[in-house]
């Protein structure tokens, strides 16, 4: 069976009219209706007992069209676009800040995913009672419908916990911050449902993905993992996020990592795995301390001819010096009073 190819839409620009030139054509039709309207009467009553039926029309007309030009009036702030769609035709978007005029039949409705959010929000009262109706009024904290604008500022969205498993099975904790903005209104507006939840859900599915092709750490030799790998692991998030987003029109800016652990289930058994590595190279970086100090007091002894020590002298020097060196606690001397023999 073979699957519809959905056809990708592409933003382009649009020249409106400026909302100055036709503010005064619009307060012209609707306060010059009604006083021709009163005008019609007044003076047709007065001169032959009946309204002036042409003025009497035209100032109906005046005031009607007055009214519907009224509604093709709109503004748009910096960093901010109207998507323009004429009967369920894309006709394109206006990105220029500004007080503009389009056709008044521009559609007005809700922004994309509205409707859907609206009809999730009245499904779960019916369903649940009270507490759907908290959760969905926590839905309906969503924008209300504004003329088919669309900000193209940055947003941030600071993505909760995950509880997933890295590349070796361990649970951990992991949460990341992506900042984006829309770049193409039309495919934002109509390629996907509703482009923030897209970028939702896409951003928590990528965090998983990318959890579980890396290990929290003590990987392999050169291995970037996620806790040594900040840059890398950041970088391939973003790659990863900005292939996902590309069909809503999206482009990711930044995303990082703000939240790295171990599940509690198994942080304490990792922390003592960790407190024992560093215990391990701690002692390790003694070890090879004090075997360079032994070897240079050997060589500073028999280079000045301070002492001849035979092999079994020089064991027994190494065996107390390496005892010093490496001992926690602090080392009493035993002052020897015969021969080195006795």
């Amino acid at each position: 069976m073979n699957a519809e190819i959905t056809s990708v839409n592409r933003e382009k620009s649009v020249q409106v009219l400026s909302g100055w030139v036709m503010l005064p054509v619009v307060l012209i039709l609707m306060f010059g209706g009604p006083i021709l309207f009163i005008y019609s009467i007044a003076a047709g009553v007065n001169a032959i007992g009946h309204p002036v039926w042409g003025l009497f029309v035209l100032g109906i007309l005046m005031e009607i069209t007055g009214i519907i030009f009224s509604v093709g009036l709109f503004s748009l702030q910096p960093n901010e676009a109207r998507v323009l769609i004429l009967f369920g035709d894309y006709k394109g978007t206006v990105r220029a800040s500004g007080f503009w005029w389009g056709n008044p039949f521009y559609s007005n409705g809700s922004r994309p995913g509205q409707f859907s959010v609206l009809m999730a929000q009245m499904d779960g009262k019916l369903a649940a009672g009270q507490g759907a109706r908290q959760a969905g009024g926590r839905s309906g904290s969503a924008k209300p419908p504004s003329r088919n604008k669309m900000s193209l500022r940055a947003r941030t969205l600071n993505g909760e916990k995950l509880k997933v498993n890295d590349k070796r099975g361990n649970p951990i904790e992991i949460a990341a911050i992506v900042i984006w903005r829309v770049q193409d209104t039309a495919q934002a507006a109509f390629d996907v449902d509703d482009y923030e939840k897209y970028v939702e859900t896409q951003s928590e599915s990528a965090l998983r993905h990318l959890a579980s092709c890396y290990s929290y750490d003590h990987g392999e030799e050169n291995e970037v993992t996620l806790r040594s790998g900040v840059e890398e692991v950041s970088q391939a998030l973003r790659k990863e996020l900005q292939e996902r987003l590309a069909k809503a029109g999206v482009a990711v800016e930044e995303a990082r990592l703000t939240h790295l652990a171990y599940a509690p289930e198994i942080a304490q058994a990792m922390l003592r795995r960790q407190q024992a590595e560093a215990v391990i190279a701690a002692r390790q970086k003694i070890v090879q301390g004090a075997v360079s100090m032994v070897d240079m007091a050997l060589k500073e002894l028999a280079d000045k001819h301070v002492v001849q020590l035979d092999d079994e002298r020089k064991a027994a020097m190494v065996s107390n010096l390496m005892v010093v060196l490496c001992s926690e606690s602090e080392v009493h001397p035993v002052v020897n009073t015969g021969t080195l023999y006795s």
